[in-house]
């Protein structure tokens, strides 16, 4: 069943005038799953407009209150799970157990956010002069603009707009044109919820619409997933015109398997990350480098589980492996593989994946060398290895490139741990566990390429959405 789906601005649902909007299943493509109207500049510029008129009282509510509709809308959502974690499935292409689990997580942050109000809100310092004392304030940036990628189309919006709500910001969000329907149930939630008219504004539209977005000169910061190619241009004119920038950006993030890992726990943990989610997951694991001692024997054992992969139907409660988001994805990673095999990659796995659909198999190579697939992000199920002959060498090998956002490291050694803690420049390192995953109160985000600006989630979180006043409170004389 197809849904209809609008832009939210101003409080109003607003069908776009800038052409049709069309949202396929990606694993049958005849099948529509929402229709709508494509919002353009015109809209974009209106839903800046009102979020501008909205900031001020709503930054002016008590943060206790602007909480308590984030956590009404988690509830909806909560209630809702199931019926949109299957929507999700039908759009995006992630298994059922993904989508549900997605819509989940999904309340999950904006309860964490909602009850914000709990934590402690600013700084009091001592002064080198009496009757005096020094505070540190927090206040919203104002107007924020949200850009979301396809890939996690409720829980990643949902990380980037409740705490730009709750610390009193005003949110324009342009979802991704991919996956509209569930950045409708999202605004939806919030406008059951009884947020004020104005302060979330969610337009969809295509990526010239986005562009008007993040170049509007009344928007005070912007937030941003995404490609690194839009997440660096997003910056480029966001510093021109000094507005803050927080963009997560690519990865290429690798699992190092050293000579005592618990081969076992590893196998698991690596098919975890590169394949759940079909491999488009900016952590998923997609780099995968192996102690030469042990490399034979796991690569013999990640074999036997790849091949009992089962891709198909994401809403098959059976099928582990969906399809990935459109022809031009499916397309993109097939050439990817094949260049990687005409440059001497050798085959070590694949699975089958069936013919109709943006089905792509998945797929293991072993490279020459460190060559294209080692650090071109493919983002989808390819999963690329070297050999080490160190562990000074596998660390060398994971740290290669310009990205840095995850990594996942398997030794039983505790002095193995601790180097990878140093040597491995990521953002996030999981120690005998997938790369993937993100918990809603630790920060988020990558080191070198992978990410710009302040982290996302947890207390980082603030520090993007809010700046500080630096107050000198003296009292008069007694």
């Amino acid at each position: 069943m197809s849904v209809a789906v609008r832009s939210l601005i101003g409080g109003a649902w607003v069908t776009g005038s800038d052409g049709t909007l069309t949202d396929t299943n990606p694993a049958r493509p005849d099948e529509v799953v929402a229709t709508g109207g494509r919002a353009g500049a015109s809209e974009m510029a209106t839903g800046v407009r009102v979020a501008r008129i909205a900031a001020n009282d709503w930054a002016r509510l008590p943060m206790s209150a602007r909480g308590a509709y984030l956590t009404r809308a988690a509830e909806i959502i909560e209630s809702n799970a199931e019926a949109w974690g299957e929507e999700l499935t039908r759009e995006e292409g992630k298994t059922l157990a993904e989508g549900i689990g997605e819509v989940r997580r999904a309340a999950q942050i904006l309860r964490y956010y909602g009850n914000a109000a709990d934590r402690e809100t600013g700084t009091v310092y001592s002064s080198p002069r009496s009757s005096e004392q020094i505070l540190v304030t927090r206040k919203p940036l104002g107007v924020v603009g949200v850009v979301t990628p396809f890939n996690f189309p409720i829980a990643i919006p949902a990380w980037k707009i409740a705490p730009a709500l709750v610390y009193g910001n005003t949110v324009v969000w342009k979802p991704a044109a991919a996956v509209p329907l569930l950045a409708f149930r999202l605004a939806q939630a919030l406008s059951e919820a009884g947020l004020p008219d104005g302060v979330l504004n969610m337009i969809l539209a295509d990526s010239a619409a986005g562009e008007a977005l993040v170049d509007h000169p009344d928007l005070d910061a912007v937030t941003f997933t995404g490609s690194t190619g839009v997440g660096r241009k997003i910056a480029g004119s966001a510093a021109a015109r000094g507005v803050p920038v927080q963009a997560e950006m690519g990865g290429k993030n690798a699992a190092v398997v050293l000579a005592d890992a618990d081969l076992e726990l590893a196998v698991e943990q690596v098919m975890l990350g590169a394949f759940r989610s079909t491999g488009q997951k900016c952590t998923a694991t997609s780099r995968l480098v192996l102690h030469e001692s042990i490399a034979e024997e796991f690569l013999a054992r990640l074999t036997v589980e790849v091949k009992q992969l089962r891709v198909g139907d994401p809403l098959d409660p059976d099928v582990t492996t969906g399809p990935v988001v459109s022809a031009y994805a499916q397309q993109s990673i097939i050439e990817g593989i094949n260049r990687a095999v005409d440059g001497g990659a050798r085959v070590v796995a694949t699975a089958e994946a069936p013919q109709s659909g943006y089905y792509v198999q998945p797929t293991v190579l072993e490279l020459p060398s460190s060559t294209e697939l080692w650090f071109e992000e493919l983002f989808g199920p390819v999963l690329a290895v070297q050999r080490a002959a160190t562990t000074a060498d596998a660390f060398r090998l994971a740290n290669e490139g310009e990205f840095g956002l995850s990594a996942a490291l398997f030794t039983q050694d505790l002095t193995s741990a601790l180097a990878g803690i140093d040597d491995l420049d990521v953002g996030i390192l999981h120690v005998n566990s997938e790369s993937a995953g993100a918990d809603p109160h630790v920060p988020f985000g990558g080191a070198k390429r992978s990410g710009y600006g302040p982290k996302e989630q947890g207390d980082a979180a603030r520090e993007f959405f809010t700046h500080t006043t630096t107050v000198y409170l003296r009292g008069g004389r007694a």
